[in-house]
C-alpha cells in the first residue's frame, strides 16, 4: 500500500460545538504542501503550520476548505497573509464566502487537487451544509470527511443555514459505498473502522426519525417541544443544535408526506 501520512495540526479552538477543537491536515510531497481546512487563525496553529512546513521542506500551495462554517474557514485570511502564494479553494457558497475576504478558487465534484505527487479527488457531500466537500485519496482509500462524521458523537444538520437531512443521508451512503480504510475527520480521533461508524450514523438517523414521528404522535407539535423530549438533560449550550436536528428531520418528513407544518405547529399526517 502507498504510504500516506498527513500531519494533524490542531486548530486550537476547543468549545461546546467543536469539542477538543478542529483538526486540520497538512499533506506534503515533493516540496509542495496542501492543507485541509483553515482553522480559526489561532497563532499557535499558524506556528505549528510553519514548523511542519519547515520540517517537510515544503511550501504551502493550496488550502482546501471542506465548508464555509467559521471553525473551518475563518483562519483563511491569516494563512493568506503569511503564505501569499497559496491558493484557497472550496465549493461556492456565495452567501457565506464573501465574509472571509478571500478570493476562493471554486472546486466541485470530480476535481483533482495535487500536492507534489499526491492527489485528492473532490467529492461534493452536502447535507451538513450545502457546500460541504470530502476529499478522497484513492491509493490508500483515505477520506477527509470534514463535519460528516466523528467518533463518539453526532453531527448537527444545520437546517437554518442550508443543511438538509436527505442530502446528508445520501452523502453518508456514498461514502459507505467507497469502502474507505481510514477516515480523517475535522473533529475527534481518526477512524480506523469507517464502515462501522458510517453504518452507525445511518442507524442513528433512522432511529431519531422514529423518535420524531413518535413525538408527533404523542402531541408534541413544536420543534422546541420535540427537542426537549428527545434531548432531555442535554447541556443548554447544545440545545440550539438539537433544535436544528429536529427541524431537519421534520422537513424530511414533510417532503415525504409524513408530517405537516401549519405556522410552526407540526402534526403527523394520517
Amino acid at each position: 500500500m502507498t504510504r500516506f501520512d498527513p500531519i494533524l495540526l490542531d486548530a486550537r479552538n476547543p468549545g461546546p460545538m467543536t469539542g477538543s477543537g478542529n483538526n486540520t491536515y497538512l499533506l506534503a510531497s515533493a516540496g509542495a504542501a496542501l492543507l485541509v481546512d483553515a482553522g480559526v487563525g489561532h497563532p499557535q496553529h499558524l506556528a505549528d503550520l510553519d514548523r511542519a512546513l519547515t520540517e517537510q521542506h515544503a511550501s504551502l500551495q493550496t488550502v482546501l476548505v471542506t465548508h464555509g462554517h467559521t471553525d473551518h474557514a475563518s483562519g483563511a485570511p491569516v494563512i493568506a497573509a503569511a503564505h501569499r502564494t497559496a491558493a484557497f479553494a472550496k465549493h461556492p457558497w456565495p452567501d457565506l464566502d464573501a465574509r472571509y475576504g478571500i478570493t476562493w478558487q471554486p472546486i466541485g465534484e470530480g476535481d483533482e487537487v495535487a500536492a507534489g505527487t499526491e492527489r485528492l479527488v473532490v467529492l461534493h457531500t452536502p447535507g451538513h451544509s450545502p457546500d460541504h466537500l470530502a476529499f478522497w485519496h484513492e491509493p490508500t482509500a483515505t477520506l477527509f470527511t470534514g463535519d460528516l462524521v466523528l467518533l463518539g458523537g453526532s453531527v448537527m444538520i444545520h437546517w437554518s443555514r442550508g443543511g438538509k437531512l436527505t442530502e446528508y443521508l445520501s452523502s453518508l451512503e456514498r461514502l459507505l459505498a467507497l469502502e474507505p480504510r481510514l477516515i480523517l475527520p475535522a473533529h475527534g480521533a481518526r477512524v480506523e473502522n469507517p464502515r462501522a461508524l458510517l453504518v452507525s450514523y445511518l442507524d442513528h438517523r433512522r432511529e431519531r426519525e422514529r423518535q420524531v414521528i413518535a413525538a408527533l404522535g404523542a402531541g408534541r407539535a413544536t420543534v422546541q417541544a420535540i427537542a426537549e423530549s428527545l434531548y432531555d438533560g442535554l447541556a443548554p449550550a447544545l440545545m440550539p443544535a438539537a433544535r436544528e436536528n429536529v427541524r431537519a428531520h421534520l422537513e424530511k418528513l414533510k417532503e415525504e408526506g409524513v408530517a405537516v407544518d401549519e405556522d410552526g405547529r407540526w402534526t403527523r399526517r394520517g
